[in-house]
């Protein structure tokens, strides 16, 4: 019998030396989400970390029409190319197959509360909204009505979230799973099929799939909408929180450095204003959630030591509006995926009208969209705040030449010139005269979009 080899364990392989110790498991991955507040009341009650996933939930069994619906994509509203836009993704959960008409009208519905909130219903034409059909094995999800209750749903949202009643959490990797079937997705909401108050905010952006954030909702819930517009000014406007918690000893004071959320400052109204920084252009203005804008110490957790533009907008206190510095965050947040100038068609090739998608803000009072037309860089003055130019009129001599089209979003809800250099966006295209020497009205013309220009600056 011919020798063999024998590898011993490593905590056998030296008898005389202590056992190896045994690997420690990998940590379960977390999401660090925000827990809403009570309805009506603060805005949120701070956060906590949970798992992002669940492996061991149940898997969905879903019937032949189950399976053929889960995973549909719609495009519920329609204002531009992907590229263009700032486009939300909404995706249901505890609705089974024969419920998605509910789905779809829920969509809309709880669309239409985003828009009574300012700046959204001003801004409803810089956005896209998708659904994603998401087939539940059952109707509803866990812990509504009460604690006990556990039901298979295709995202595993649950109420009691780490012992929080209203807490509302979900499986992330399914919820991305989803996301992934959409064309683009720069914000997710998830809405639960259910009527209790709760939600979450998961403000973290997507490292694989570019969203800033998801807010989930219940459905049937209007106060809970609240909660999902508040998410969306953590995970858009990049703003802080301005409630705070009294009485907890670590946020009675806080004495660190400058915070660098645009609506949270460690300075007051004066020193702000010596500055020249944070809020101080809104000073003294009348803001929308009323009462001046000042610094009112007390935000961002803390009691003492930092301060807020407001007295109570909809970052401290659900059911207010955004402040104006708020407002104005927003403003720059839908601004990083969308443009005020994009083509209106980028598939065909221009032959006789260059035109532009312009989105026209609803409230003429925040101002108007401004267009300005230039050729070979000479402005065409009669086609000032036209939303197109007719090629054949201007009769440009032989050659090459090329049409821009600058807009500007001349809000008087941005006051940041760092901001409002976002607010301008130009559009090229490339004009080909057919035949002549001189400007001959007759020739056809060929022109086609240079650039597109891209929501992300």
């Amino acid at each position: 019998m011919g020798a063999c080899a024998l590898t011993l364990p490593l905590a056998l392989a030296s008898p005389s030396g202590p056992a190896a110790a045994a690997p420690a498991p990998t940590p379960a991955p977390q999401a660090r989400v925000e827990v809403p507040g009570p309805a009506g009341g603060a805005a949120g009650s701070g956060y906590r970390s949970v798992l992002r996933t669940f492996p061991h939930a149940p898997k969905s069994v879903l019937t032949a029409a189950g399976r053929a619906a889960d995973g549909q994509v719609t495009k519920v509203i329609d204002n531009g190319d992907s590229k263009d836009r700032l486009d939300v993704v909404v995706i249901g959960d505890g609705y089974t197959a024969d419920q998605l008409d509910q789905f779809h009208q829920d969509v809309k519905n709880k669309w239409n509360d985003f828009l009574g909130v300012e700046p959204y219903r001003t801004y409803q034409k810089l956005f896209n909204v998708w659904s994603v059909d998401a087939v539940s094995t059952e109707s509803g999800v866990s812990g509504d009505p009460d604690k006990g209750v556990v039901r298979n749903t295709a995202l595993g949202a649950h109420f009691w979230c780490d012992g929080t009643e209203r807490l509302l959490c979900l499986d992330q990797q399914k919820v991305d799973a989803y996301v992934a079937k959409a064309p683009q997705a720069d914000l997710v909401i998830v809405l639960a099929n259910s009527a209790k108050y709760g939600g979450a905010g998961y403000n973290e952006p997507s490292q694989t799939l570019g969203y800033e954030g998801i807010a989930t909702v219940s459905a049937h819930n209007e106060a809970a909408s609240q909660v999902a517009v508040h998410e969306t000014g953590h995970s858009l406007g990049k703003l802080a929180d301005e409630y705070s918690y009294p009485g907890v000893p670590e946020y009675e004071q806080y004495t660190g450095p400058e915070k660098p959320e645009p609506n949270s400052s460690v300075l007051t109204a004066d020193a702000m204003a010596a500055a020249r920084t944070k809020w101080y252009r809104w000073l003294g203005a009348t803001s929308p959630d009323g009462g001046p804008v000042g610094a009112y110490e007390g935000g961002n957790y803390y009691v003492k030591g930092l301060y807020r533009p407001t007295e109570n907008s909809l970052m401290r206190t659900l059911g207010k509006p955004f402040n104006s510095p708020g407002a104005e965050a927003m403003i720059a947040g839908f601004y990083r995926h969308a443009t005020p100038a994009a083509p209106a068609d980028h598939a065909r090739t221009w032959s006789t009208t260059a035109r532009l998608a312009l989105p026209r803000p609803n409230d003429a009072a925040h101002g108007k969209v401004a267009t300005r037309w230039y050729l070979d860089g000479h402005e065409l003055r009669r086609y000032r705040d036209r939303d197109h130019v007719a090629l054949r009129q201007l009769a440009p001599g032989r050659g090459t030449h090329r049409l821009t089209a600058t807009v500007t979003d001349a809000t008087s809800a941005v006051r940041d010139p760092a901001v409002r250099a976002a607010l301008t966006r130009s559009t090229t295209w490339t004009v080909q005269h057919g035949r002549g020497t001189v400007p001959d009205p007759t020739a056809p013309l060929v022109a086609r979009p240079d650039q597109r220009p891209g929501g992300r600056p």
